[in-house]
């Protein structure tokens, strides 16, 4: 019998022993409610709560999906597979706080709702069993009704700014969706013979691009991305269920109406498509269409994108948008230096703008020294905001300036040029502690979102970071005199975040507030003293709780956190949040894991600031580290592991980095009395399992560890990873000497692998951690491998987070917790 077991199974391939269930006191964690989503539509008198719907079961996971050109595109309903879905929505009276449930069906799963721009309806859509259907709510009754004999095409849904399915147009009347067209038939079969070799071409021109998952394999697969992917665009009135076609059928790649509801912003994807790069980098043509499918105005024919340099931009238009408050002016950005950041030119990008109709060319309305960024409109026609960024020094920089004073005139955005414009903002976009923030935005009649504006005032934003955690805060700015005043920021030892203002000038906020004990609830905070149409600064003191959300999991509040700072052995500040178990008593040192992210920093003092807070309400959902509380363990979570130094050549020494990040680690938590420095184990997800294998193999700290969803070998990533901007074969001995994969026969201690089986993130190929396992394996060392069938990048199936759940408990229960009992060697001395 021992012979035909081992030959049924040989070494290392273990029989499947089904899904396993991690304890009960996780599964209660699991079960527990997740906290509502509040969402505000222009007439600010009604909220919209809607509650996320967690760990689908796997069986949904597995119903049959195609991967072309790096979408995920289900069979059967025609839409994204395994999309976002929330319920549980119910509208809430500002005024009283009436509440009124939306009226769908019990356990009627929707997409993420949006509202018409006069704030009175509400859209969603729901995948049924063969289609995707189109909702409207009544936004004061929750009466909800479909539009009968409409089947959505959402196959190229949520990927950026005008890919939703359905779009409201300005009379808050009708939607403009892409439709499945009529009478489409079946989907195209494959040969029942190959046709022919498949060919690729390269002649002189370099074509680096990221290693990219689910793209196109042939011509049967570019057939059948045809197929998926082309849709009707549609006009449903929602009053009378009618549905008008606008133009002809085509594949998609965004659909946006114009403010003037009589045009539309067009992006046609079109053929030749690629073999190895996604959809977004497939040719298409932008137009701007009328209401009947004509062309009126084409702003380029953009060809396919597999040339663009590393940390370039393509050339020709890109980023072309409506101007929100005008009815129809189109700008967009170009590159000035072919798209190539290292090529010396006076500046890299001009802005353009045509008003439409027009048979002029456009006009040049900036230059910016530094890269494009961003070009935001005020409500007023009179003010906007552009930004750009210094790929060099990791600085971004925002000016104000009237765009409409002269439309002959072109701005020029150097910070020695101050001509009639503003540099108001010149910080690295990795300084949390001085970033001002973002300006609120608000919805605008017509649809389109523009920086809210009153008078002379603009409001931001912000995170609030601090030595002492994140503060969040709403300020007004003066945008003539640049004086700052600060209307709301939460208190000390609470977390406070603005959702929505609810009346001009900030008189009236709608916050989600949370502390360590409470729970988040929302409350509407009123202003007890306002001069000049403003709430005065601390005078939002007049509370009116919201909501009433109790605590869903009370077995945790006996779980303690501290944000603990401390320094690297060279100076670098650090910082981690020390988690101590429910269980924990005074004295005790608890064995403990370490889970991280490296991430890159050109400024030691930026790479120390503190992230997050520590006065956040303690909710742990999926295959959280933090699970690991409740087996006894001290956690050092989010623990600072920076790798700092030039753009160009930090990962020249991010092994000896993040070496000395993990060791200050350590010895912070062992000199304040809580672990057990000789029982710590590391973990992380796609860049930090990279980071826990290179720290296996280059350090003695760890028992043990896990790395989920990782790239081990960077050979297989030769243009690129994470924010390495060299190649391989400029840049060879970082390339060899950061891959863990070579390194396997130094790996010592044991290390549990875990990947998603469809993985769909660039460059965590399951290859990955196959050859990962082969490796260790092959060179004596100490490896479990799991893979979760039907997962992506990140875990959705409840099955699958709690198996992950229960090999991560059990590896460093083994390994970490019991390490002689098990037989682990102890760590050598540090």
């Amino acid at each position: 019998m021992a012979m035909l077991l081992s030959a049924l199974f040989p070494a290392g391939a273990l029989p499947q022993q089904g899904y396993q269930r991690p304890p009960k006191a996780v599964s209660d964690v699991l079960d527990a409610p997740s906290t509502p989503r509040a969402t505000v539509g222009r007439a600010r008198d009604v909220v919209l709560f809607y509650s996320p719907v967690l760990y689908p079961p796997i069986a949904e996971l597995a119903q049959p999906f195609a991967r072309l050109a790096g979408l995920r595109i289900d069979k059967t309903t025609n839409g994204p597979h395994s999309a976002p879905r929330f319920n549980h929505l119910v509208l809430k009276r500002v005024a009283d706080g009436v509440e009124t449930k939306v009226a769908i069906p019990a356990n009627f799963l929707v997409s993420r709702p949006f509202w018409s721009p006069d704030g009175r309806r509400i859209a969603f859509t729901h995948a049924g069993n063969s289609a995707i259907e189109l909702w409207i709510v009544d936004a004061k009754t929750g009466d909800a009704k479909s539009i009968a004999g409409v089947r959505l095409n959402g196959a190229l849904t949520g990927r950026g700014p005008g890919s939703d399915t359905c779009s409201w147009m300005p009379d808050s009347k009708n939607l403009l969706c892409q439709t499945v067209p009529a009478g489409r038939g079946a989907p195209p079969n494959p040969p029942a013979v190959p046709i022919g070799p498949r060919v690729q071409e390269s002649f002189g021109k370099a074509a680096p691009v990221p290693t990219f998952e689910d793209l196109l394999d042939n011509d049967h697969d570019s057939d059948l991305f045809d197929y998926y992917a082309t849709a009707q665009l549609a006009l449903l009135n929602i009053e009378d269920g009618t549905a008008t076609n606008v133009g002809a059928p085509a594949v998609f790649g965004s659909v946006d109406p114009a403010p003037d509801g009589a045009h539309v912003l067009v992006e046609r994807i079109r053929r030749p498509y690629s073999f190895i790069v996604p959809e977004s980098y497939f040719p298409r043509e932008v137009e701007v269409w009328d209401l009947t499918g004509q062309t009126i105005y084409k702003v380029a024919s953009l060809p396919l994108r597999e040339n663009v340099p590393i940390g370039g931009v393509p050339t020709g238009p890109r980023d072309v948008e409506w101007h929100p408050n005008q009815p129809a002016t189109l700008f967009w950005a170009e590159a000035l230096d072919d798209g190539n950041p290292k090529k010396k030119v006076p500046e890299r990008d001009k802005i353009m703008r045509i008003k439409l109709p027009s048979t002029s060319a456009p006009v040049e309305l900036a230059r910016t020294e530094n890269r494009f960024a961003g070009l935001s409109f005020g409500e007023s026609g009179d003010f906007a905001i552009l930004r750009d960024f210094d790929r060099d020094t990791l600085r971004g920089r925002a000016w104000f300036f009237n765009p409409e004073p002269d439309p002959s005139k072109t701005w020029t955005f150097h910070a020695d040029k101050p001509n009639q414009k503003t540099l108001v903002w010149d910080l690295s976009t990795q300084d949390r502690y001085h970033n001002p923030g973002a300006p609120v935005m608000w919805p605008m009649p017509n649809g389109h979102s523009a920086i809210l504006m009153q008078n002379n005032f603009i409001f931001l934003e912000g995170e609030g970071a601090s030595p002492d955690g994140a503060r969040p805060f709403l300020d007004r700015l003066d945008i003539n005199t640049m004086e700052l005043t600060r209307i709301f920021q939460g208190e000390s030892q609470t977390y406070e975040e603005v959702v929505a203002m609810l009346s001009a000038g900030g008189r009236r906020l709608l916050t989600r507030r949370e502390t360590q004990t409470d729970p988040p609830n929302f409350l509407v905070r009123e202003s007890t003293k306002f001069s000049g149409g403003f709430a005065e600064p601390g005078s939002l003191t007049q509370i009116r709780p919201f909501t009433a959300f109790t605590d869903p999991t009370p077995q945790l509040r006996a779980i303690k956190k501290q944000l603990v700072t401390y320094k690297r052995s060279d100076g670098v500040d650090l910082s981690m949040t020390v988690y101590l178990p429910p269980d924990y008593k005074t004295g005790e040192r608890r064995p403990a894991v370490i889970w991280a992210y490296p991430l890159e920093f050109t400024d030691p003092t930026v790479a120390g600031q503190v992230g997050g807070s520590p006065y956040r309400f303690t909710n742990i959902t999926g295959p959280s580290e933090l699970f690991y509380l409740l087996d006894g363990y001290v956690v050092l979570d989010n623990a600072a592991m920076p790798v700092v130094g030039d753009p160009e050549t930090v990962n020249n020494t991010y092994i000896e980095q993040i070496t000395a990040d993990a060791k200050a680690a350590i010895d912070k938590a062992a000199a304040m009395g809580v672990i057990d420095p000789n029982r710590v184990g590391i973990g992380g997800h796609s860049y930090g399992a990279f980071m826990t294998a290179n720290l296996l193999a280059h350090s003695n700290l760890f028992r043990a560890g896990v790395a989920r969803s990782g790239a081990y070998n960077r050979t297989l990533t030769p243009f690129g990873f994470q924010n390495e901007r060299r190649t391989i074969w400029q840049a060879p001995d970082v390339y060899l000497k950061l891959s863990p994969f070579l390194a396997a026969d130094k790996i010592k201690v044991p290390i549990l692998l875990i990947h998603g089986e469809a993985d769909n993130n660039s460059g965590t190929f399951p290859i990955q951690s196959d050859r990962m396992f082969r490796a260790i394996k092959g060179n004596g060392g100490m490896v479990r491998y799991v893979t979760l069938p039907d997962e992506a990048h990140g875990y959705a199936a409840r099955e699958s987070i709690e198996h992950t759940l229960w090999e991560m408990l059990t590896w460093f229960d083994k390994y970490v917790k019991n390490p002689v009992a098990t037989g682990t060697s102890a760590a050598a001395s540090r």
